[in-house]
């Protein structure tokens, strides 16, 4: 969750465990404060003339033409590493949600860059006072024209970019995002409008690559007066330094109010997971001012007490005066924090040997096309934004839409410590560009050898288009349990009949390392018509320098390292359109009643009744933290019913145990103010379209987004267009055992979508996987007619290819 810099000046680390900056400004020119609602229109070259002999005179473009148009432009956007040659080409419909290709990333940069008035520079070196270009993605188009397009046959939406354009070279700094297009040749843009019409503070711009590089550098200028005290305690330093350095992670928000741009800076050992190794250190430097030479650290903490200035602490170690740890000399081999093994399990059991594997006997059965996925009765056009990762589209089953979106929103994790670090601690992790850190995942390990791997390109911080390889996996996977199953005993040691259908999901999967920790991002497709959106969290703790204070505040996890409490929150956007857009909201869960008993007289009988309770504006559809959350949350058609008279509705059920991460109200909560519920449905508007944004982790004071506002007006939500916001999360203590990494089981949450009534009867039965066993010669049972519609056995299905992997993401 923060930057680590090398303390050698001028240089990087390299470590593969170590995170490079991300963020990155360029060198500068002037440009005016842009502001209006109205494009700018650029012409753009023409293209030569075309001519087509008298009989091959082009007709109009077709619809179909039209659509195949936009497959085409997806063919360069998410071209899978391991794609299957016999994959079928890409879907048109799905197209209008994919995400940028590298040629259209590039397009829109160089468009960008060529526009004189706005004087953008490269983003790499350079002073920090200048006008950058910082992230394109797609800009989704409006739901009302998607499904104009996808529905009634209307015309197809333009195809359009988001850009966010830092501008420092200016008196009034500010932050402007613009929508730029047409795509794939953009000749005109316009700036793009939070809800209420606020500017973006230049102060909560997201940290840069460049400004991580000076920070560095002003970091190494500080611990120069303390290279002895580092030197003597620590066996490594910050100031000049060639194979034993510090590196340092930073902390956030900022500061305590808007417009500061003051971080707590946590040093630590730069080995093999450097997280848990602080060396009772941290330093708080104030870098709000463009020019880097004002900057200046005010502030110091060292083992439990706190220095006005690096002087004041390196003349107390001088003098002899001050509470010094000497920290043991890292091992070589076998490092605490480590991934290599060490020690044997009790029972001898082998582990040198591979375990059990994914396999596809008879191949794929899943369809992947650009970036629409078919499985079973399911199909969804999905795409990995660069600020806040999955996001999926028209969303159906059987042809017919549940949902228009199912995306991730924010991540967010807040902390409590003793050390001033710990306890400004309150990541929110779309402010740290949670979808463009997408790296590789590994074949066997992340995902199974079976699995389909997709590229992502992305545009965050960069001069350029960088393509992270297998960015995303999509595999089946048996879930070792049956999908349903039945043995009908006759009672005498036999049996009527067994019936049972094996359990088998889809998962589309990728990953954010945010530094520390890792968030492994899943959906699930079932074949009954469930959804499960699932995030686990693994990585390395958050911890700081363990003081007998600290325990308040977390473990001991080693012998002078703090895990820290923290609460992790996600938050989830379901736009869900049940048989058609117009949809109500209402809960249920059961009361008791005492009855007398009408078939024996003067008895009384006690028994659940279901209470439904429809919810009729956006406030009663708000459920706090802390209040009782009705068991089902049903959202309906009040206008079609199934076969058997019930609305047609889908249920979201909750897998969490989240809770409020501070009192409502309180400073930095006034960003996430969507934490506050485990659920919150609000009519559907434009104007909302996330619940965060990638400025609230360095303002969440005066946050840009404010989910509260969603609500406030408290629109009626009966026979409307609703989005359910879905907030599941777990508190988590470090121990122990979360040296060296936190492990997945126990650290997963999320949420079902599930079908109610929404069917005839389970989906489930379309599936020709099941197998049913009947007797044949009862009561001997020595003869059984298995029935089956997949072959007898499996077959060999093990991938020889051995383990590879890359590992690389760069500038393309």
């Amino acid at each position: 969750m923060a930057w680590h810099g090398m303390a050698r000046p001028g240089t990087l680390p390299t470590s593969p465990l170590q995170q490079p900056p991300r963020h990155v400004l360029p060198p500068s020119r002037a440009a005016p404060v842009l502001g209006g609602s109205r494009w700018r229109r650029v012409r753009a070259p023409s293209p030569p003339p075309q001519r087509f002999p008298p009989t091959l005179l082009p007709r109009p473009p077709g619809m179909w033409l039209l659509r195949l148009a936009g497959a085409l432009a997806l063919l360069g956007l998410v071209a899978g590493t391991d794609a299957d040659p016999t994959a079928t080409p890409p879907d048109a419909d799905a197209a209008i949600f994919a995400d940028l290709s590298a040629a259209e990333l590039r397009a829109v940069r160089t468009f960008l860059m060529g526009r004189p008035e706005l004087g953008l520079s490269p983003s790499r070196g350079g002073p920090l006072a200048k006008n950058t270009l910082f992230l394109v993605e797609l800009l989704p188009p409006k739901k009302r024209q998607a499904l104009r397009y996808l529905d009634q046959g209307g015309p197809r939406p333009r195809r359009q970019a988001r850009a966010v354009v830092f501008f420092g070279a200016q008196a009034e700094p500010n932050v402007t995002e613009f929508a730029v297009g047409p795509l794939p040749r953009p000749s005109s843009y316009r700036p793009l409008r939070f809800k209420g019409g606020r500017a973006v503070p230049f102060s909560a711009r997201p940290m840069t690559q460049l400004e991580y590089e000076l920070l560095h550098h002003t970091v190494a200028a500080a611990t120069e007066p303390l290279y002895r005290l580092l030197r003597d305690t620590t066996g490594f330093w910050f100031h000049n330094c060639s194979r034993r350095c510090l590196t340092f992670s930073d902390i956030a928000p900022r500061g305590l109010a808007p417009g500061e741009r003051r971080t707590w800076l946590v040093l630590q050992r730069f080995v093999e997971g450097f997280f848990l190794h602080p060396v009772g250190l941290e330093m708080l430097v104030d870098h709000r001012d463009p020019d880097p030479r004002r900057w200046a650290v005010e502030r110091l903490w060292y083992n439990g007490h706190y220095f006005s200035s690096p002087r004041e602490l390196a003349e107390r170690y001088e003098r002899g005066t001050l509470a010094v740890v000497r920290l043991p000399e890292p091992p070589a081999r076998q490092l605490f924090s480590s991934y290599e093994p060490r020690g044997r399990f009790s029972t001898g059991t082998p582990t040198e040997v591979h375990g059990a594997k994914v396999c596809e006997p008879q191949g794929r059965r899943y369809r992947l096309r650009g970036n629409r996925l078919e499985y079973g009765g399911w199909s969804l056009a999905f795409r990995l934004r660069s600020s806040a990762g999955l996001q999926l589209f028209d969303v159906r089953f059987n042809g017919e839409r549940l949902a228009y979106e199912v995306s991730v929103q924010e991540a967010i994790a807040f902390y409590g410590g003793h050390t001033p670090a710990a306890m400004q601690t309150k990541y929110m992790d779309a402010g740290w560009g949670m979808g463009s850190v997408t790296y590789e995942l590994a074949r066997g390990i992340d995902c199974p050898e079976t699995a389909a791997y997709v590229d992502a390109h992305h545009l965050y911080d960069a001069d350029g288009p960088v393509r992270f390889r297998r960015a995303i996996c999509v595999f089946e996977l048996p879930t070792g349990v049956p999908l349903r199953r039945h043995f009908d005993s006759d009672f005498q040691g036999g049996f009527n009949f067994y019936a049972g259908l094996e359990g088998r999901a889809l998962v589309l999967r990728t990953t954010s390392t945010v530094y520390n920790y890792d968030y492994i991002w899943d959906f699930l497709l079932y074949p009954n018509g469930v959804m499960e959106a699932k995030v686990h969290a693994t990585g390395f703790i958050h911890a700081t320098f363990y003081t007998p204070q600290g325990r308040r505040y977390g473990t001991r996890v080693h012998s002078h390292v703090l895990g820290n409490l923290h609460t992790h929150l996600v938050h989830y956007k379901v736009d869900l359109d049940v048989a058609g857009t117009g949809n109500s909201f209402e809960t249920m869960d059961i009361r008791f009643e005492n009855i007398s008993n009408p078939w024996s007289p003067g008895a009384r009988v006690v028994q659940p009744w279901l209470h439904r309770e429809p919810r009729r504006s956006e406030r009663q559809a708000a459920f706090p933290f802390g209040t009782p959350l009705p068991r089902y949350l049903l959202f309906y058609n009040p206008r079609r019913r199934n076969r058997w008279g019930h609305p047609r509705s889908y249920r979201i059920q909750h897998s969490s145990h989240a809770g409020r991460v501070l009192p409502r109200g309180w400073q930095e909560e006034k960003g996430v103010s969507w934490g506050r519920y485990h659920l919150a449905v609000t009519r559907h508007h434009e104007n909302e379209p996330s619940s965060s944004s990638i400025y609230t982790q360095n303002d969440p004071w005066e946050p840009l987004v404010s989910f509260e506002g969603f609500l406030r007006d408290d629109e009626t939500i009966e026979d409307q267009d609703l989005v359910a916001w879905v907030t599941v999360g777990f508190l988590h203590v470090p121990h122990a055992e979360d040296v060296p990494n936190t492990a997945t089981p126990g650290n997963a949450v999320g949420f079902f979508l599930r079908p109610f009534n929404f069917f005839d009867e389970d989906p489930s039965v379309a599936s020709r996987a099941p197998v049913i066993v009947r007797p044949l010669d009862p009561p001997a049972f020595s003869r059984v007619d298995i029935q089956r519609w997949t072959p007898a056995s499996p077959g060999a299905c093990i991938d020889p290819r051995p383990f590879a992997y890359n590992g690389t993401y760069r500038q393309e």
